[in-house]
């Protein structure tokens, strides 16, 4: 198991694996109704989005991006024969760092409304806490334990 920083040559593989996940699966075609294609993420990565990716045998497993304009933990998503393996865990960890490193105290994400998903008991056994629910998602926020409150 390898992480590494994502290159803009990574995001088709990217894609590959946002589409496989098994929570919050998206096709290529909503994300597209989303504004989330491989052109604008390789300019995301350019300007204002930095990630981390797993590779298992050169194989791209998973991945985290974060967006240091706003402090937004942006995309997390593992390949489902790799959950519970310490990918998603490891990608997190090396994410928040960036965006720690950037400068930010207090970071937050969005997930789904449903606490009985996979997704929002890793979150809060990651530290993360809730912070409200609106228009349909749960915004969750961590602060920076490197810094004195």
């Amino acid at each position: 198991m390898r992480f590494r920083q994502i290159d803009p040559t990574d995001v088709p593989a990217l894609f590959d694996v946002r589409v496989s996940t098994r929570e919050n699966a998206l096709s290529r075609e909503e994300l597209t109704g989303m504004g989330i294609t491989e052109p604008s993420v390789t300019a995301m990565l350019k300007a204002t989005h930095r990630g981390y990716l797993c590779e298992v045998d050169s194989r791209v497993v998973g991945f985290a991006m974060v967006n240091l304009s706003n402090g937004e933990m942006w995309v997390i998503a593992v390949l489902p024969a790799y959950e519970q393996q310490g990918v998603g865990t490891g990608l997190l960890a090396r994410v928040e760092d960036v965006l720690w490193t950037a400068g930010w105290d207090e970071i937050w994400l969005t997930t789904d409304v449903d606490p009985s998903l996979r997704a929002y008991g890793f979150y809060r056994k990651q530290g993360w806490t809730d912070h409200q629910t609106k228009d349909g998602l749960r915004y969750m926020k961590k602060r920076n334990p490197g810094r004195a409150e």
